[in-house]
């Protein structure tokens, strides 16, 4: 129990302070917890590891939560996650009972993650003393598993697998160290570029262009001031709020849960998804679902129980796989590099006080963010009426110091922070995936050495199809995977024909009748 001498005042009152600032960015339409993090990342370096951790924690389970607000009140979803909570928070807030519906949403996103939680505890150091025993060869295969599994949860297979490549391309971009298996030279580069990417693209300017900058340049593209709310909020006219709305719907809650930590613990797929699976689950085996997405409770508490459980189910790959398992776990990774500290297998049994602290801090978070929204959400619904042309110029100017200060003063990670920012900016107008190709870029280097590696122990390629049971099943696992994607996409071409059709039809068919009335 030595771990409780870090946790000082100080430790709670930065956990308690990311929440609510996770809290305001999730609350305000196109702001999200990935940006949020990503743009205090910064901090941690002044703050230290472990107070580092509760800020950046509490950032994450506040800004996940915040974007129930907007869902709710204006229809919008605050952060991707939120999507579903709109289908019934909405149509609650129309009838007079916003207050109800964002309480009922408050509860059951605690559970969701204090349940996520507890799972992360039980499984997370089971999953790192398995993957130990993992050689270059399973490790290879993990994150091809992982590649895979984004790129087939993407829109498209080709799309998410061309983003990945982009990111695995960039990572290599730098010197092909010996110690690698490399010849000691730099590549993918020209010769003056040498000087100032001879380490690579420095990570942490990367993650805070791609979520804090690209965010900012796709929000300002709509109008700085497109995004004000100039109607009145009201939230509380005739609230009829109880604890007795959960009778029966206990089961959905704890189903829920499970599902967004079970989506949690996929790489890149994201709380979207989370909050979707757990809607059309509840939708499918609910007695009447019929009231589903005209204002139902048990719509609520299946997407803010999913969507929240998905803060633990992301950090189990990351902390024992060193595989993030989203894009807000991925800019965390950041937060590590700047301690100096790897995630991997290893983390927890080598660095078991830092573990026991993340896990005190995620779940006070998670109770900081019940009472704060809970019992003050009159107030922080106001958030969502904060002027952007003032708040986009503050994010902006908080990136441009963070990316200057992490390497003690480099202008070039302020212009990798401008390069990032612009590339994901374009990769997502073009129509490429952003989540594939930051987990490709932090990803790609560590394929390169496994795989090298590999081929020096054992010198056939054969091995990586014959090392172990484990590759056998990390194979099967990685067809699944293209094949599942595969799958989707026939189904998602043969329902659009059928769309098709079934609009020809009845444009023909009208057509038909306007002509047999002119003949008339």
């Amino acid at each position: 129990m030595e771990f409780l001498s870090l946790l000082d005042i100080t430790f709670f009152l930065l956990a308690g302070f990311g929440a609510l600032v996770g809290i305001i960015f999730g609350a305000i339409p196109g702001m999200t917890a990935t940006m949020a993090v990503a743009v205090c990342l910064p901090l941690t370096y002044a703050l230290g590891l472990h107070h580092g951790l509760a800020l950046l924690l509490g950032l994450y389970v506040g800004g996940i939560s915040g974007g129930m607000v907007p869902a709710v009140l204006l229809n919008i979803p605050g952060t991707p996650s939120s999507i579903t909570t709109t289908f019934d928070g909405y149509p609650m807030a129309q009838k007079g009972e916003g207050e109800k519906a964002l309480k009922i949403c408050v509860i059951a996103s605690v559970v969701g993650g204090l349940i996520s939680a507890a799972i992360l505890f039980l499984f997370a150091p089971l999953l790192a003393d398995f993957s130990i025993k993992f050689s270059y060869v399973e490790k290879f295969l993990i994150i091809l598993l992982a590649l895979s599994v984004i790129a087939s949860l993407s829109s498209s297979m080709l799309i998410g697998i061309f983003s990945g490549v982009i990111g695995i391309w960039l990572s290599l971009i730098g010197d092909y160290s010996i110690s690698d298996g490399g010849n000691g030279k730099t590549r993918l580069m020209f010769d003056f570029m040498e000087p100032y990417l001879f380490e690579g693209f420095s990570l942490l300017p990367v993650l805070i262009g791609v979520f804090g900058i690209s965010t900012i340049l796709l929000e300002a593209e709509k109008g700085a001031k497109s995004g004000l709310v100039n109607e009145r909020i009201k939230i509380s006219k005739g609230g009829g709020f109880s604890l007795s709305i959960f009778n029966g719907r206990l089961t959905n809650l704890v189903r829920s849960s499970f599902i967004g930590t079970f989506v949690g613990m996929l790489p890149g797929v994201g709380g979207s998804a989370a909050s979707v699976l757990a809607y059309t689950q509840e939708k499918n085996l609910t007695r009447d679902s019929s009231q589903m997405g005209k204002g139902a409770p048990q719509g609520l508490i299946a997407s803010e129980s999913a969507n929240n459980a998905l803060t633990g189910g992301a950090l189990i790959p990351l902390l024992s796989l060193g595989i993030p398992g989203d894009s807000t776990t991925a800019v965390l990774i950041g937060a590590f590099t700047l301690q100096g500290i790897q995630v991997g297998p290893l983390f927890i049994p080598e660095n078991t006080e830092t573990w026991y602290v993340m896990m005190t801090a995620l779940v006070f978070a998670n109770i900081v963010m019940f009472f704060l929204m809970f019992y003050a959400i009159k107030y922080i619904a106001k958030v969502v009426m904060v002027p952007k042309h003032i708040l986009f110029p503050i994010i902006v100017m908080m990136c441009v110091v963070g990316a200057y200060a992490i390497n003690y003063g480099i202008m070039f990670d302020v212009w990798t922070l401008l390069i990032f920012g612009i590339l994901g900016y374009l990769v997502q107008k073009i129509g490429l995936e952003v989540a594939p190709l930051i987990i490709g870029f932090i990803l790609g280097s560590q394929a390169e050495v496994y795989f090298v590696k590999s081929l020096e122990s054992f010198g056939t390629f054969s091995i990586f199809f014959t090392k172990s049971p484990i590759a056998m099943v990390l194979w099967g696992l990685i067809v699944a995977s293209v094949m599942f994607a595969i799958v989707m996409g026939f189904k998602s071409r043969a329902r659009q024909k059928m769309e098709l059709t079934q609009v020809t039809g009845s444009t023909r068919t009208a057509s038909g009748k306007g002509h047999d009335t002119d003949n008339d």
